[in-house]
């Protein structure tokens, strides 16, 4: 591993902020939101799973989304969590690194599934006769394969450009977690290569299928204008609203965090927002997905009544 023999071996979060009093308000608002996160992305994974109603390429999807949140917002809770109780707010070279890998990886396998959701719902409305034809299981777990698949290179290689950088101080990261903009201000060697890829990444990465999913809803919306009736057209439309919400959420975040070139960041602003993509929208996704959705809400009344009411 090319470190530098000089190399700092463990880095200090700053954290959210610096007062003492406020980090504890601060560890009772993120916990309840991580407890929050949890409970819903688990309730979603458990129903798609046991209703039946439910055992369809959209929930599949739902449910992938639903893993994903959980882990992306385990990558960085637990720890900031600690670091609100603690004075010692270090973390070694190696768990920063790990950090920073899960993360980029989880986030990429995002946005690459938003867009396979966004296709979904393309087949459900612009070829309704084709959809149990088209979207077969296999294809939906080719397409989920495959946002693991590119994020989890993606994430390698920014990792390996980062690892021929040397770190020999200084160690403070002005963040709360191992974010790779705020690593790399910690390299002693020109580390301009490194946000060049990472804007080139991001371009591909979240940019790719950012522009099309927007071309996908420009056939949807276009679809949805030629049915006849009002009532079929607010139907079609509300089988994407939630999807079209979480996507402008958190693509909108996650363009605005890495798509500044250069030097560009702002270390307040890159922390709201990756607190909003990587805990806030974990926790918005299942209540956007089942407040908006009634096979969701009818699903978990009959598991309700099937374990309340007496046969």
């Amino acid at each position: 591993m090319p470190w530098n023999y000089t190399r700092v071996e463990k880095s200090i979060l700053l954290g959210v902020t610096g007062q003492l009093d406020l980090q504890i308000v601060l560890f009772v608002i993120f916990l309840t939101i991580y407890v929050i996160s949890l409970m819903g992305n688990v309730l979603i994974i458990f129903i798609s799973r046991i209703s039946p109603s439910l055992h369809t390429p959209m929930y599949f999807f739902l449910s992938n989304l639903s893993f994903l949140d959980i882990f992306l917002t385990t990558s960085v809770v637990p720890k900031m969590l600690t670091n609100f109780l603690t004075l010692k707010k270090s973390v070694s070279f190696e768990a920063c690194f790990t950090q920073m890998v899960i993360h980029m990886c989880l986030g990429g396998s995002e946005c690459c599934l938003l867009l396979a959701m966004a296709y979904d719902r393309y087949v459900a409305i612009c070829s309704p006769l084709h959809y149990t034809t088209i979207m077969q299981l296999s294809l939906c777990i080719k397409m989920t394969s495959g946002c693991w698949f590119g994020s989890s290179i993606n994430a390698l290689i920014h990792t390996s450009f980062a690892l021929r950088l040397s770190f020999c101080g200084p160690n403070v990261i002005n963040h709360f977690m191992c974010e790779i903009p705020s690593v790399l201000e910690l390299s002693c060697t020109d580390a301009s290569l490194n946000r060049n890829i990472i804007f080139f990444g991001t371009m591909s990465l979240v940019m790719g299928p950012f522009f099309l999913i927007l071309i996908t809803y420009g056939y949807i919306i276009s679809s949805i204008l030629k049915i006849s009736t009002s009532v079929g057209r607010k139907k079609a439309f509300s089988t994407c609203a939630s999807h079209i919400i979480v996507v402008t959420l958190f693509y909108g975040t996650i363009i605005f965090m890495y798509m500044r070139p250069g030097d560009t960041h702002v270390a307040n602003q890159d922390e709201m927002a990756t607190l909003f993509y990587s805990v806030v929208i974990p926790m918005l996704n299942p209540l956007i997905y089942t407040l908006r959705n009634k096979d969701v809400k009818g699903a978990l009344l009959v598991i309700i009544r099937n374990i309340y009411v007496p046969k």
